[in-house]
C-alpha cells in the first residue's frame, strides 16, 4: 500500500526512555537481563506444557498461547530499546514505526480477548467441573481462540486506517522509546483532535467491553465458589488468583494510558515499559508460582 504524496516525514527520532548517559548503559544492562527473562520464562512454559502430558488441557492450552503473545509483545519493541540506548542518534523508518504500532494494537487486542476466552475457561471448570471437558471442546477452544486473534487483528486494522492519509511533514520527534500511535498522530501536518478521539475510543471500548466481560466472569465464579467447601474454594481461589493478578497487570496500563492520553509523557512512558515488558515478564512468574500442576511439572522436566 503506497504512502500518500503529501508525506515527506521517511523516519521518526525516538527521545527514549532518559537522556543521561549513565542511566542509558544501567538501563541497557537491566533491560537486557529482563528481555532475556521474558524469553526463557514464556519458553518455559511452552516446553511444561508442550511435553508434560497432564497439562494438556483447555486451560494450559490457552495459557501457551498467552505466552506467545507475550513474547510478541515483548519483542516487538524491546530489542531496539535495548540498542538504541547505545545510540547516540535514535530513529525508526516510517514503516518500522507502522509495523510496530500495528503489532502493539494486533497483541495487545488479542491478549485481552485472550484473557476473556481464559475466563470463560475458569467459569466452566470451576462451576460446571462435570460437563468441563464436553463444553470446552477441541472445536469450542478453536473458536475461542481463532476469535481472539481475529478480533485483535480487526482492531489493530481499524486503528491503522486512521494512519493511512495523514501528512507528515514534520516535526518527526516522538519522546517514547516506541512508536505510540497516540503520540504519532500529533505529529501529523494536521488538525487531529477528532481523530484522536477516534483512536481513544476505538481502544477504549475495546478494553471496556473486555474488563466488563471479565468482571462478569469472575464475580459469577467468586459467588459460586462462596458455597462450598473449604477445601475445594481454596484451590479455586488459589487459581482464581493468578488469573485476577494477570488481568490487573495488564488492564491498569491500559486505563491510565487510554483514559488520560496526550497529557503526562513521563508518566505514559513508565506504564508503556510496565505493559510492554514487565508483564509479559511477571505473566509466566505469577502462573509458575500460584499453580501446582505447573511447578510439579516444571521440576520434572528440569529433574530437580
Amino acid at each position: 500500500m503506497e504512502r500518500t504524496n503529501h508525506s515527506v516525514v521517511f523516519e521518526f527520532i525516538l527521545l527514549g526512555l532518559c537522556k543521561s548517559q549513565n542511566l542509558q548503559i544501567l538501563f541497557f544492562l537491566g533491560f537486557s537481563v529482563v528481555f532475556v527473562g521474558i524469553v526463557l520464562g514464556n519458553l518455559l512454559i511452552l516446553v511444561t506444557v508442550t511435553f508434560d502430558a497432564r497439562l494438556h488441557t483447555p486451560m494450559y492450552f490457552l495459557l501457551i498461547n498467552l505466552s506467545c503473545i507475550d513474547m510478541i509483545l515483548a519483542s516487538f519493541a524491546t530489542p531496539k530499546m535495548i540498542v538504541d540506548f547505545l545510540r547516540e542518534r535514535k530513529t525508526i523508518s516510517w514503516w518500522g514505526c507502522y509495523s510496530q504500532m500495528f503489532f502493539m494494537h494486533l497483541l495487545g487486542g488479542s491478549e485481552m480477548m485472550l484473557l476473556v476466552a481464559m475466563a470463560i475457561d475458569r467459569y466452566v471448570a470451576i462451576c460446571k467441573p462435570l460437563h468441563y471437558m464436553t463444553i470446552m471442546s477441541p472445536r469450542v477452544l478453536t473458536g475461542l481462540l481463532l476469535s481472539s486473534y481475529a478480533v485483535g487483528f480487526v482492531h489493530s486494522s481499524s486503528q491503522m486506517a486512521f494512519m493511512l492519509n495523514l501528512p507528515f511533514c514534520g516535526p518527526s520527534v516522538i519522546d517514547s522509546f516506541f512508536c505510540d500511535l497516540p503520540l504519532v498522530i500529533k505529529l501529523a501536518c494536521k488538525d487531529t483532535y477528532i481523530l484522536q478521539l477516534l483512536v481513544i475510543a476505538d481502544s477504549g471500548l475495546l478494553s471496556l467491553v473486555c474488563f466488563l466481560l471479565l468482571l462478569l466472569s469472575y464475580g459469577i465464579i467468586i459467588f459460586s465458589v462462596r458455597h462450598r467447601a473449604a477445601s475445594r474454594s481454596s484451590k479455586a481461589f488459589s487459581t482464581l488468583s493468578a488469573h485476577i493478578t494477570v488481568v490487573t497487570l495488564f488492564f491498569a496500563p491500559c486505563v491510565f494510558i487510554y483514559v488520560w492520553p496526550f497529557s503526562r509523557y513521563s508518566v505514559d512512558k513508565i506504564l508503556s515499559v510496565f505493559y510492554t515488558i514487565f508483564t509479559p515478564l511477571l505473566n509466566p512468574i505469577i502462573y509458575t508460582l500460584r499453580n501446582q500442576e505447573v511447578k510439579a511439572a516444571i521440576k520434572k522436566i528440569l529433574c530437580i
